[in-house]
């Protein structure tokens, strides 16, 4: 949770942050941008308005 804390102060002050996870909700709950990748590709590029896991996860399989 501090980490957490920490990333969403130094994003306020407009520091670019590369943030990497699997965990969905915890990519959602803290991203502005998103990028998905595929076995090394970039498969999916999105802003966060509405964006849901399922979007996500079509990219992540390749589709």
């Amino acid at each position: 949770a501090e980490i957490h804390a920490l990333m969403t102060q130094l994003a306020h002050e407009g520091v670019a942050i590369v943030f990497v996870s699997s965990e969905l909700p915890e990519v959602l709950g803290m991203s502005d941008r998103i990028l998905v990748l595929h076995e090394g590709s970039v498969t999916g590029e999105f802003i966060n308005h509405n964006l849901t896991q399922e979007e996500i996860l079509r990219c992540a399989a390749g589709a």
